[in-house]
């Protein structure tokens, strides 16, 4: 990785520009070739619905996300290939050294995620990829994704995260992540955007962009605004399928491989920004083509830590969703999905989220809830268990000092009491508990 801070010192916009001019980077070329996606839920599941639907028509796609889970290479693929290491180590050195002269003419610092990005765009540029997406890394405004001038971004849902940088107020927040789109653009808003959608429509009206929001003019279901009135029922583990309008097309039965009745927004948003971008492009001449990779793409899209099941005996399920509405959300996609009864809770929470409301959204449908911290950010787990004990008193609650105590008592509790195990709680948890759970040490994990 980047030997920088995380983050450069103050907005990086025009130092970032600079590194991409003195890498050659065609700025028009970008544009032309990539959609943006930012939100503070559903980010990544998006990005990789897109950018499976670019492959399936046969485009070379390639696509930028972050975090990582397992390995950093994750976060720039082509054709769903990570990218090799020799390739990394070659590029690095590129950006190393224009960021050194960068930074000594200037007198900032750069951050790691705007050199990684710097690198993600070199790389997609030298593989003379058709079609890219990116996942912003916070807001839209300010964050390196504004600079690929796109005229085709979402914004998958809001909620209170990083408000310290992007505003108190969901007002606030939307609004820094709608500056991701480029003058004479069109974001589509997720479904939970829609009760802010006159302040978006005005944020947006001399801006010369273009606000459509699933649930008006992107029909999910079987009737516009109905989200979860789907022609297939969210009644089995292995898939779910959903309706889709958007203007001219109209799609029936849409598969999906992501589980989740938030996937159901995931997956239109990602089909309506392939076809906003496309439809200028290349798509008008081939209707069949492109309901054939809509269909192949959503059928065909992995995407780790997103309700997965990492083990059957017990059943475990995974869930790397760290605000308090995609808590929510995923929690209530699990009852549908697997049923409610029966559950035991591995939780914890990063130091920096908000620990009382995830713990207080989900202790109160659990009996068994074991409380234990990641090793990276993880929260103090005895305030986890206090949190808990308040939002569910009669619950029966367990500390465990690490994730591999903590792995090894849930599946002890639910062999013995013919359970199943869901973590929840935070990314680094779901993750961490992953690798112990799988004979793994969690504690080698490196993230960013």
């Amino acid at each position: 990785m980047f030997d920088l801070p995380k983050y450069g010192d103050g907005v990086c916009l025009a130092r970032l520009a600079e590194l991409l001019d003195a890498l050659a980077i065609d700025r028009a070329w970008l544009q032309r070739h990539s959609v943006v996606v930012t939100g503070s839920n559903g980010k990544g599941s998006t990005a990789a619905m897109c950018a499976a639907i670019g492959r399936a028509y046969g485009l070379r796609t390639g696509l930028f996300t972050s975090p990582h889970l397992l390995r950093f290479n994750e976060r720039i693929r082509i054709d769903n290939d990570e990218i090799g290491d020799e390739a990394f180590a070659r590029l690095k050195q590129m950006v190393d050294a224009a960021v050194s002269a960068i930074s000594g003419k200037r007198g900032e610092r750069f951050g790691a995620f705007e050199a990684l990005f710097a690198l993600a765009c070199l790389y997609f540029q030298e593989s003379d990829c058709d079609f890219i997406v990116f996942e912003a890394g916070i807001g839209g405004r300010y964050d390196p994704v504004r600079l690929v001038g796109a005229r085709e971004t979402c914004v998958t849902s809001v909620d209170y995260e990083h408000v310290e940088l992007l505003g108190n107020t969901l007002e606030l927040i939307a609004s820094d992540k709608s500056d991701a789109c480029a003058s004479s653009g069109t974001i589509i808003y997720g479904e939970n955007c829609r009760p802010l959608r006159w302040h978006l429509f005005e944020y947006n009206r001399y801006r010369d962009v273009t606000p459509l929001f699933v649930g008006h003019q992107i029909g999910i279901g079987g009737a516009v605004g109905h989200q979860i009135e789907i022609g297939g029922e969210l009644a089995e583990a292995s898939g779910q399928q959903f309706d889709f309008r958007f203007g001219d097309y109209e799609y029936r039965g849409l598969e999906m491989n992501l589980l989740g009745t938030v996937q159901f927004n995931n997956a239109a948003i990602a089909v309506a920004l392939f076809l906003l971008w496309g439809q200028k492009r290349l798509l008008r001449r081939t209707p069949e083509k492109i309901e054939s990779a809509i269909r192949t793409g959503l059928r065909d899209t992995k995407w780790p830590g997103r309700l997965e099941i990492i083990a059957q005996d017990p059943l475990t399920v995974i869930d790397v969703g760290h605000t308090p509405d995609g808590i929510r959300q995923s929690l209530a996609s699990l009852k549908a999905i697997h049923g409610a009864g029966d559950w035991i809770l591995v939780t914890g929470t990063s130091a920096d989220k908000k620990a009382n409301e995830i713990t207080g959204a989900l202790a109160p449908s659990f009996d068994t809830i074991i409380c234990t911290a990641a090793y990276h950010r993880g929260a103090n787990p005895e305030g986890i268990a206090a949190a808990a004990r308040r939002a569910n008193p009669a619950a029966d609650i367990h500390v465990a000092a690490d994730i591999e105590d903590a792995a090894r008592l849930s599946r002890e509790l639910a062999v013995s009491r013919k359970r199943r195990l869901y973590v929840a709680g935070g990314l680094f948890l779901a993750v961490e508990y992953a690798t112990a759970a799988r004979g793994g040490r969690a504690q080698d994990l490196t993230f960013f």
